[in-house]
């Protein structure tokens, strides 16, 4: 397993934030992947990368790539990592390798998403594609088991909102869920690709009670989550930074500041659907552009102290050089959060996971005595 690339701490230190343990909702597998493997494997397959000079080089390169400020330039690093996760063993080796990083971070339960779609260009069909990640993932979680680490995995198998195949690929997500599949996900390009187009695809999930995520509000307003909520019965939102939209403030008194939610801000608040936050990528990709363009100006703290069932995730770990530790580091330092608050926010992740409700209770029990001996 990879090491922590730093001793990530609150900034009136205490514990190693590595060594707590953690749950990770919302993170990319073809986001995930070590700089060193993309380009032994583009060595393997003749995949051609933008930059020469090494792991460091193209690391750097996906790191100011990522950085642009907008959803549709940032996506195109995945041409990237996508080019050597064609195959059998190149999408086993990633899958492996993402949960050894996850195990290395101190998570005890990951949730991988990623589109199957993506990955035929070499004749892999869509059923081999995902089997070849759940041997990956459970490759991983064995390897991790033998060094004393204990964790779960499960597989959001997504669809592109852009294409044609969401009803094909919600049928794969319940074929494969006994599988290692425990929910779906939408992704990919935001604005003008409406959930609503997706309409059968999620009528068919709900028949078959497969949880959902649906990314909304990362690069589109209240309209795209309104539809992730009624057209895709989202349990989860994506992201969901732009439900802040949602929020008024209607005054403030003796520093008290009092504000009005809107019905969907409201809703989403209510019946506590946890938003998939990430903080890094969401400053990479201008969603919280409106609020500005540093992180204390994310709009992360606002919907804490509202109330809202907020986790944290890194979304791309390569696209933004990050760890979950390093994401929780960068809030505390930012909103002078401590320990009690990074356990809530673990807490909350447990509770909005696919997972079965014993399974969230047990993770839970560890998350809290986890952080008790910290």
């Amino acid at each position: 397993m990879s090491a922590p690339d730093k001793d990530y701490r609150l900034p009136n230190g205490g514990p190693s934030i590595a060594a707590l343990p953690k749950v990770s909702l919302h993170d990319h597998l073809d986001g995930g992947l070590r700089p060193e493997t993309i380009v032994e494997l583009a060595d393997q397959v003749g995949a051609e990368l933008p930059v020469q000079g090494g792991a460091e080089a193209l690391e750097q390169w996906f790191v100011d790539s990522a950085d642009s400020g907008n959803l549709p330039d940032y996506l195109k690093t995945f041409d990237v990592t996508l080019s050597v996760m064609q195959t059998e063993a190149g999408l086993e080796r990633v899958a492996r390798e993402f949960v050894l990083d996850l195990v290395a971070d101190g998570v005890i339960h990951g949730e991988v998403r990623w589109a199957p779609e993506q990955h035929l260009q070499k004749g892999l069909s869509l059923d081999a594609t995902v089997e070849a990640v759940q041997s990956g993932i459970e490759q991983g979680i064995a390897e991790a088991a033998a060094a004393g680490h204990e964790i779960s995995v499960g597989q959001l198998v997504t669809a592109m909102r852009h294409a044609d195949r969401s009803l094909e690929i919600a049928g794969l997500a319940v074929r494969h869920r006994e599988n290692g599949v425990i929910g779906f996900d939408i992704a990919g390009a935001e604005a003008g690709f409406p959930a609503g187009a997706h309409k059968a695809a999620f009528e068919l999930l709900a028949r078959e009670f497969m949880p959902v995520t649906v990314h909304a509000g990362e690069a589109d307003g209240l309209d795209s989550i309104r539809g992730a909520l009624l057209d895709g019965r989202a349990l989860r939102l994506g992201h969901g930074v732009r439900l802040a939209e949602d929020v008024h403030v209607v005054g403030t008194d003796k520093g008290q500041t009092t504000v009005e939610l809107g019905p969907v801000a409201a809703w989403v608040r209510d019946r506590e659907i946890a938003l998939e936050l990430s903080p890094q990528s969401n400053l990479q990709t201008g969603a919280i552009a409106a609020w500005g363009t540093d992180l204390d100006d994310h709009p992360f703290d606002l919907l804490y102290q509202l109330g809202y069932r907020v986790t944290v995730n890194t979304d791309n770990r390569l696209m933004s050089r990050t760890s979950l530790s390093k994401e929780l580091a960068l809030l505390a330092q930012a909103f002078d959060y401590e320990l009690s608050d990074l356990e809530a926010f673990q807490l909350n992740a447990a509770a909005a996971s696919f997972l079965p409700l014993e399974d969230r209770d047990d993770l839970a029990d560890r998350i809290s005595a986890g952080f008790e001996g910290a």
